[in-house]
């Protein structure tokens, strides 16, 4: 009997080190351009990841990369990263466009813009990022920011899904 429990137990154990682990994460860039006195911000999210919350947030089968792609996937796209997505400037929130997106290989990459922002009159920047954390419990939001030769990197979690910056 101790045998075939041993046995059965090396059997698990073998099997969850070989199963594959998915990662929950994405990658929001913000750079400030002076030129342009904006943010220009790129955000890359993982399809079937987006997939999954559009369908089950909005009831959207958005079929992204598909010939056949929902006509509404860059409006809910959208409305998505306006409810989950904020950028505060002396914690007053300022809004953002969704340029749009495009797809690279698994990942999707959303494009945004926070215009008219004189940094020589900002003091703090607050960025919320709540992408995926609804979905999946283990979701990272990676959020870099770059302005005037400096960079700021925050890891964002569902329970800390504010990162702050003085200026």
């Amino acid at each position: 009997m101790g045998k075939k429990v041993a046995i059965l137990l090396l059997a698990v154990l073998s099997l969850s080190f070989t199963a594959s682990h998915k990662f929950y994460v994405s990658v929001t860039n913000m750079v400030y351009s002076e030129k342009d006195s904006a943010f220009q911000i790129t955000s890359r999210i993982f399809i079937d990841d987006l997939e999954q919350v559009l369908e089950e947030r909005y009831g959207v089968i958005a079929k992204l990369t598909a010939e056949e792609e929902s006509k509404v996937a860059d409006e809910y796209i959208k409305k998505y990263f306006k409810t989950k997505f904020a950028i505060e400037l002396d914690n007053e929130n300022v809004d953002y466009t969704f340029l749009g997106k495009r797809y690279d290989n698994d990942v999707v990459i959303c494009y945004l813009e926070l215009t008219n922002v004189n940094l020589a009159d900002v003091k703090t920047i607050t960025v919320k990022n709540e992408i995926l954390t609804d979905l999946f419990e283990e979701q990272q939001n990676l959020v870099h920011v770059k302005w005037k030769g400096n960079k700021k990197s925050f890891v964002l979690i569902r329970e800390n899904n504010k990162g702050m910056l003085n200026l």
